[in-house]
């Protein structure tokens, strides 16, 4: 049979990550507070809890209302830059899941890579620029080479929260071009980006949660 990422796994994804984003608000606060407003941790807590509340009436809905759900909550919810990117992911990862209550792993990748993709569109990033791209490109690209070794779900998303963990370390000595953070010119070299590090934290609890079903 082949293996499939069920819409009890989305759910449980997303409950997953509210609660790291919880446990890290403090710590995304204090990056954020170096390079930018200061309110990543508060922001994402509040947005992913929102989400939480939402999810019981959301999970009656086929996969594609569910992540549109996911999406506008975050948009509404989400304060800053991240609302609107985090909130494109989890739209464009709808788009392909009309009617569905599961998705095959390959349309699951696509529609994560779809999202990646609207992330890049909408914020205008590209590599090397200190954003949540520098995780989510490197993980993106371990996922899929990782999956067309013959790994399981499971395995490839751990191996692409290690790459999204270093895309994410890698953040430190770049300097920053985009949002608040560019107008610290090379004064943001020396510190690692906030969004970065819940885009990182995001594909963890990702790999969590198909480990855990």
């Amino acid at each position: 049979m082949s293996e499939l990422v069920t819409k009890e796994q989305i759910v449980r994804w997303m409950q997953i990550y509210a609660e790291r984003v919880a446990a890290a608000k403090e710590m995304l606060t204090e990056l954020d507070a170096a390079i930018g407003d200061a309110d990543h941790g508060i922001n994402m807590e509040r947005g992913f809890g929102e989400v939480v509340l939402r999810l019981p009436e959301l999970a009656q809905q086929d996969l594609s209302a569910l992540l549109k759900g996911i999406g506008m909550t975050l948009l509404s919810k989400v304060g800053g830059a991240s609302g609107p990117l985090y909130g494109t992911l989890f739209l464009r990862m709808a788009q392909g899941a009309s009617g569905k209550d599961a998705l095959t792993v390959d349309e699951f990748v696509a529609g994560l890579e779809a999202g990646i993709a609207g992330i890049q569109q909408r914020g205008s990033a590209r590599p090397g620029e200190k954003t949540m791209v520098d995780a989510l490109l490197p993980a993106m690209e371990s996922l899929r080479t990782t999956l067309a070794s013959g790994a399981s779900l499971a395995g490839a998303l751990t191996a692409a929260a290690a790459a999204a963990k270093a895309g994410m370390s890698a953040t430190v000595e770049m300097q920053a071009t985009k949002g608040r953070a560019s107008y610290l010119g090379p004064r943001s070299v020396g510190h690692q980006d906030p969004g970065a590090t819940s885009a990182w934290m995001m594909v963890q609890a990702a790999a969590e949660t198909l480990i855990e079903s």
